[in-house]
């Protein structure tokens, strides 16, 4: 039986696939050099007026540093958290781990907007509203599960021989933890820091639920400058953000973190 043919309709199918999902990419990046207001295929000129209005705008300017702010002080609380919780899960010193382990992960299934209403009536019940450490603790949730995933595959590549050599030469658990697991861990944790950081800094549905009065985080601050209008400037700063959460992406992926992840 020849199947040549299954192949190459599969083969077009992803390529179908692949350039419906690109499109929109290329036509933000597009409409962010071209030289009119509006877009046109081919642009009429090139130009990095609209990087230079974005940039100047100090309503982006404070968006930017605000989405940074938030996903470090993100990242750094889930990875407080995270680190560990799954060396005792490895270790199995909990009750219930994979159950609990399953719980960590369960905000990845779950949709972003069921999830930032339950933050919002939850915070709501206890009074915890609209100030910077709730928003936070909201995006604890939302990045923990990454940082989980890698760190518990990067314990479970570790030779358990070399922590109990370390035991046995006088170490206490917790630095033969500290000198020798966690420094063997660290790729697995870069590469988890690198997906927290970018899901942070990204992500705009829960975020919209339980942001404090007078601040907005950048994917925020895009969607309410659209309700206005088209704007270039959008595009363009919508290009840096694509730029930037590329080279993120690459970056752990070369650390071998999206094999970690899956």
């Amino acid at each position: 039986m020849n199947d040549r043919p299954l192949h190459w309709s599969l083969r077009l199918a992803a390529a179908a696939a692949l350039v419906f999902l690109m499109l929109p990419v290329v036509v933000v990046v597009f409409a962010s050099f071209s030289a009119t207001a509006y877009l046109t295929i081919p642009p009429q000129g090139w130009t990095l007026r609209w990087f230079a209005q974005a940039l100047g705008d100090p309503t982006y300017l404070a968006a930017i540093v605000f989405s940074l702010e938030l996903a470090v002080a993100a990242t750094v609380v889930a990875a407080l958290l995270a680190i560990p919780a799954c060396y005792a899960l490895h270790h199995r010193w909990i009750p219930f781990g994979e159950a609990i382990a399953s719980f960590v992960m369960s905000p990845l299934v779950f949709p972003a907007v069921v999830i930032g209403v339950a933050l919002l009536q939850y915070m709501s019940a206890l009074g915890l509203r609209g100030n910077f450490a709730v928003l936070t603790l909201a995006h604890v949730v939302i990045v923990t599960p990454y940082i989980v995933r890698t760190a518990l595959a990067g314990l479970s590549g570790l030779d358990p021989a070399l922590e109990e050599a370390a035991r046995v030469l006088g170490a206490s658990r917790l630095s033969a933890f500290m000198l020798v697991a966690l420094p063997l861990m660290r790729m697995s944790l870069l590469a988890g820091f690198i997906f927290a950081f970018i899901t942070s800094f990204d992500e705009a549905s829960v975020t919209l639920f339980l942001l404090p009065p007078g601040q907005a985080t950048l994917p925020v601050t895009i969607f309410s400058a659209i309700d206005l209008g088209v704007d270039p400037s959008i595009a363009a700063i919508s290009t840096l953000l694509i730029v930037a959460t590329i080279v993120l992406l690459a970056l752990a992926e070369r650390l071998g973190g999206a094999r970690r992840l899956l």
